[in-house]
């Protein structure tokens, strides 16, 4: 359950922190934990909240993890709520991160479908100066993590789209084809809901929580931001050719079946003349038609083909055989 749990002085660590010694070592100056957790059970997130004075409700949220993407604030603390995804056999998946963020700590909380922070940590690790600034960074690093996949597999949809949409431009219709990208229109939804609301969880953390959020790491939050409105860009880019793509594959299955429908239609005109014709006289041939003409016959029947050919000729024309 608990992937790391760590103490930070002075933009260095100092040392793994075991969860029951936290709220001492959250006591000292210039100190501050950073708590990752993965699936949490109630159990230990009572601990958590013990240990860093956390609010019910954030704690029940933090739980249940069917939250949209939100910022809250609990007293000093913020309580913030992302969309995660990755790429799992080149398909996307969905998780949630909760962070708890306060003075002095950071607690990040993965649900579902999320890539491991393992490196997050070794990125801020190597970077003192900037942890100095105290479990905003983290957050900020967390959150900007986070952002990136979602642009990655933002990227990967739309290179499939790519792929496929050749396959669009025919006249045939494909229903597989066509389930799929209807299956990627739900993945873009879903990765959009994520993506969309990063910006004013962005715009309330660096305009209302000052006292958390330093001043030297707003660029960083707005950063953010811009990274979530690119993934938002491609989406509806993607979105919008894929409606297209689909409208005119149907367009031209529709003209493909119109053109056999003026094919058959035109086959049967010709076809109309001899069984006109041929029913009218039936099989009673002498001589006929009315009644004893002797050449009668073959009048009909060359009139028939005469007929015949001629309608062919101006269908043949007109494109309609």
């Amino acid at each position: 359950m608990i992937i790391n749990s760590a103490a930070y002085r002075h933009g260095k660590k100092i040392g793994d922190v075991p969860i029951d010694d936290i709220s001492e070592v959250l006591k000292e100056p210039d100190t501050f934990v950073w708590l990752g957790v993965l699936d949490p059970k109630i159990e230990l997130l009572k601990q958590i909240q013990v240990e860093f004075g956390l609010h019910d409700l954030a704690i029940e949220d933090a739980l249940l993890a069917h939250q949209r993407p939100k910022v809250e604030a609990y007293g000093e603390t913020l309580f913030v709520v992302m969309n995660t995804a990755q790429l799992v056999d080149d398909l996307p998946s969905f998780g949630e991160t909760h962070i708890f963020l306060g003075h002095n700590f950071v607690v990040s909380i993965r649900h579902g479908a999320s890539s491991s922070y393992q490196q997050v940590r070794a990125r801020c690790e190597s970077m003192p100066a900037l942890m100095t600034k105290g479990p905003a960074f983290v957050a900020y690093s967390i959150m900007d993590f986070i952002t990136d996949h979602l642009y990655e597999v933002a990227d990967e949809i739309q290179t499939r789209f790519e792929a496929i949409e050749a396959h669009l431009f025919t006249d045939e219709y494909d229903r597989e084809t066509i389930n799929r990208l209807y299956r990627m229109k739900a993945e873009m939804l879903h990765l959009r809901s994520a993506a969309t609301p990063i910006d004013e969880i962005c715009r309330q953390m660096t305009r209302l929580h000052e006292d958390l959020i330093p001043k030297e790491l707003r660029p960083y939050f707005r950063d953010i931001s811009d990274h979530a409105l690119k993934t938002v860009t491609i989406l509806d880019s993607v979105r919008e050719m894929m409606t297209t793509a689909i409208q005119i594959n149907l367009a031209l299955v529709t003209f493909s079946q119109n053109e056999t429908v003026k094919r058959l239609a035109g086959w049967g005109a010709i076809l109309a003349v001899p069984t006109l014709v041929f029913s009218l006289y039936g099989m009673n041939f002498k001589w006929m038609p009315e009644l004893d003409f002797k050449y009668g016959y073959p009048v009909a029947v060359t009139g028939t083909i005469v007929a015949c050919v001629y309608l062919f000729r101006r269908l043949r024309k007109s494109g309609w055989v």
